[in-house]
């Protein structure tokens, strides 16, 4: 489904088609291992298998360049043991098939170490033409250009509970909106144990949604296909 005309919502992730461009975001790898130490109890590795189901199925589109917008480990401080594993695991994979961008996220305080034994680049934003891909955690100077018409950001882990009467669920989305005079896609979380902030019930994160009218924002719902539920604010009386 297209969420603007030549970008196109491909699972969890955004198709650039014109530059041949796939876009995820907030893979959070280790995770698991930090809910485990919380005494989570959980199945292991279970998150990273579907993951990279997810990932070689979206690889199918032959991208020149696959950019993962901030977020590719969980910890803040440190580079945990299954990080290691996952990270490199994960980067050896998409490499097989494209070039691969890191933009730096609000997680990746320490992300060069990876990036280094990969000699993969990792930047605060990436333009493209009229896009700008950022992580949404703040928010740059490059976001202001003029030239910038379109602005991706993940972060906020967009999601929404939906009921039919007698249970509720929450689904993971995607968000069309506006920043400024800019168009603005939200971008879900790609990591699976979590859905993300419920925008009709929870505070948001990032600066870029702060303050705004966000029932005016459209909401595109992921089941077992995208459904486009219209403004975010005809939601609330689902």
């Amino acid at each position: 489904m297209e969420i603007l005309k030549g970008i196109e919502i491909k699972g969890k992730g955004l198709w650039i088609a014109k530059e041949k461009v796939l876009i995820i975001s907030d893979l959070h790898l280790g995770y698991e291992e930090s809910l485990v130490s919380d005494g989570v109890l959980i199945p292991k590795g279970g998150m990273f298998s579907e993951m990279k189901k997810e990932i070689l199925e979206l690889l199918k589109l032959n991208p020149k360049l696959v950019v993962i917008n901030g977020d590719l480990k969980h910890e803040f401080s440190n580079i945990s043991k299954q990080e290691w594993k996952e990270t490199l695991e994960l980067i050896d994979l998409i490499s097989e098939k494209s070039k691969i961008l890191l933009v730096k996220g609000n997680h990746d305080n320490i992300l060069g170490p990876i990036a280094e034994k990969r000699n993969i680049e990792v930047k605060d934003n990436l333009i493209l033409g009229d896009i700008c891909i950022l992580h949404g955690d703040k928010i740059l100077l490059e976001t202001l250009d003029k030239k910038i018409r379109i602005l991706i950001i993940g972060h906020e882990h967009p999601a929404v509970s939906l009921t039919d009467g007698t249970k509720i669920e929450k689904y993971k989305c995607f968000l069309l909106g506006k920043y400024e005079k800019k168009k603005l896609v939200v971008m879900p979380s790609f990591f699976s144990l979590n859905e993300g902030t419920d925008l009709l019930r929870e505070n948001l994160l990032s600066p870029f949604l702060k303050n705004q009218e966000i029932g005016k924002f459209e909401v595109f719902v992921l089941g077992d296909e995208v459904y486009d539920f219209g403004k975010l604010s005809k939601l609330k009386d689902i």
